[in-house]
This record gives C-alpha cells, structure tokens and sequence, in this order.
C-alpha cells in the first residue's frame, strides 16, 4: 500500500522546517522567493496535495474571493473578451494560493453584496464601480479584503489597480492628428456627456483626446462624440453615423469590441479602412491582430492588471499591509493596418 504523502516528507525534500511549508502552502509569514520556489517544486515532485478543508477550517478561511463585475449584464458578460482575460490573471495568481475564483456580474453592484455574504468570501474584487456609487460603502461595510478596479476613486485609502487612461486617449488621438486627420470622432459609450465626469476610465480616455487636440490647436467639438454603447452592436450602430458625417476622417472608439463592430458595419457600407477612414480601438483584445484589417488599438495587458488586482488582494488577506495601495499600469499604442494617411487635398 502507498504510503500517504505529508507535509513532514515536503519538509525533508526541500530542507526547511515544517513551519515554513506551513506558510508557503497558507500564503502566510516572510518566505524568500528562493524557498518558496524550493518548497513548491517539492510539493510538486512529491505530489502532495494538501487537506484544504482542514487548511480553511483552521484558517478560517473559505478559500473563495469574488470578482464582481457590476456595470455588464449577466448575459452579456461572454460577449467581451475583456473580462476573461482580467479573470485569467485574477485566477493565475490565486490559483498559485489553493484559492478559487467565483465570477459574478449584475446590473446594478447592490445586487452583488448578497452574494459575498452567502458564499462567506475572503475577498473581494469590484470592476468598474462610479464615485458617486453606493456600492463602495456597502463593499467597506463587509469588513473584508477589497480592490477596485478600473474606478479612478479619490479615496486614497482604497485599494486600487487602474490603467493610465488619459495617456492611452492622448496616444491614440496623436496618432491620428500626425496622419493629418482633424475631424476625428470618438465612440464614447451610450452615457450623457454631460456625465462623463462619472465614468471614470470613459473621462480620463476623453481627457487625453481633449488634451492632443489642445495641443494641436484643434478646437475641441462635442458633436463629434458618438453616444452609442461600446458593445460590437453598438460599433455598427456608429458605422451608420460615421456614413452621415463624411467629413469625419478618423474615429477612436472607447473599446475594442466596439471597434471590431466598426469595422463591420463599415465594410457592409462598402467604406474602405483606412483607406476612406482610419480607426483606433482600445485594449488590444487577443482577436484585434486578425481583423480585417488588423485594427491600430492602445494597448493594456488585461491579464497583468489581473494579477496586480489579485497582488493587492491578498497582500491585505495575507497581511501585508505594507504594500502600495495604488496600481496604475503602462498602456502603448499598436498599430497596426486601420489607420493611414489622410491626403491634404482631401
């Protein structure tokens, strides 16, 4: 009969103490990342799998930390590829942590707090949730590890993983204003531009277009802003107002999706790109570099932003509050074969 394998036998292969196996497999106490990587690779030649319910029963922990995404609707939550690469990153980091990952996403974030509460989650991560919305008291009030992310939220005491988005809309816009495009719309999403200032990676986007114009000595011209939602329908639905406004030479969408949906309805309206309009999506979405044509996108490492959310997750349920409170990650510009050359005779 085969002898069980314990933690005394991972001890023994990687030469520590039965304490620090303790803490590499509980994410817990100061560990090199040396030993830790000699403690992992003995578990692994070892095969040892460790009791996680007498781990969490002693630890007082589930196992379990959310990541609620609560400005998607449940069924459309498979249609952007976005958030599966967030949770990739999410679930890549916790995994290394025996934790597990419960997705959720819900019209309005209020709905999402009954669902920590039942399941009893260790952490929490919260996707796109506004300043002015209730769901940042209600996620205090749980009383357990949290990170926002993509919020640009003021509190400076909450943790939290953003993108430099103004950067991002700068690049995109000077990108075009270099290929002598002048009237460039841009698809900011079916919200009140009166109440962009809510959204807070919408803001910083339109804030960077802002500035690049500015910079250019191009008037800023709020008829240009495209009001559509930033989903692949949506896209085609700005394809129909770009075919009404000739005069527009390039547009920036918001998304990636939106802009594949773009590309779509233009082509349907036998517009060629870039040829009779550039386009400039955002994200870098895995599938952008196989469009047709491939499609000139700022670019975020969505599974990266996912790991640092994770990072700042469990530096709180591991106690390690020394660690910085605020992420914000690079993006750069890819270009690819949307946009070209705008003649100056046109």
């Amino acid at each position: 009969m085969k002898q069980e394998i314990n933690i005394i036998d991972v001890a023994q292969l990687a030469k520590v103490s039965i304490a620090t196996v303790s803490n590499v497999i509980n994410g817990k106490g100061r560990v090199s990342t040396l030993t830790e990587k000699r403690v992992r690779k003995a578990i692994d030649e070892l095969g040892y799998a460790p009791n996680l319910l007498a781990r969490n029963l002693k630890t007082k922990r589930s196992g379990l930390i959310g990541l609620v995404v609560p400005t998607v609707k449940p069924g459309r939550l498979k249609d952007n590829p976005f958030y599966w690469d967030l949770l990739s990153g999410v679930e890549e980091y916790a995994r290394e942590r025996d934790f597990h990952i419960i997705l959720s996403g819900f019209d309005e974030a209020e709905e999402s707090f009954e669902f920590v509460k039942e399941r009893q989650l260790d952490g929490l991560i919260i996707v796109g949730a506004g300043e002015q919305s209730s769901a940042i008291e209600k996620v205090l009030a749980l009383n357990i590890p949290f990170v926002f992310v993509d919020n640009y939220l003021m509190n400076p005491d909450l943790y939290q993983v953003s993108l430099d988005d103004r950067l991002g809309g700068w690049l995109a816009t000077k990108h075009l204003l270099e290929l002598n495009h002048r009237n460039i719309a841009v698809h900011i999403g079916d919200i009140p531009l009166e109440r962009i200032h809510q959204y807070g990676v919408l803001h910083e986007r339109w804030n960077g277009y802002r500035l690049a114009l500015e910079e250019a000595g191009i008037p800023y011209d709020s008829s240009l802003m495209i009001q559509l939602p930033t989903s692949a329908e949506g896209g085609q639905e700005a394809a129909g107002w770009l075919e009404k406004h000739s005069d527009v030479t390039a547009i920036f969408s918001f998304s990636d999706i939106a802009a594949i949906g773009i590309l779509k309805g233009l082509k349907e309206r036998g517009v060629n790109v870039p040829q009779d309009i550039s386009v400039v999506g955002f994200d870098d979405l895995y599938m952008t570099a196989f469009t047709s044509p491939p499609l000139t996108t700022v670019s975020q490492n969505i599974v990266v932003k996912g790991i640092a959310a994770a990072q700042l997750l469990f530096h709180q349920i591991e106690n390690s509050s020394h660690y910085s409170r605020k992420v914000v990650l690079p993006v750069e510009l890819k270009v690819r074969e949307t946009t070209g050359w705008l003649n100056k005779g046109e």
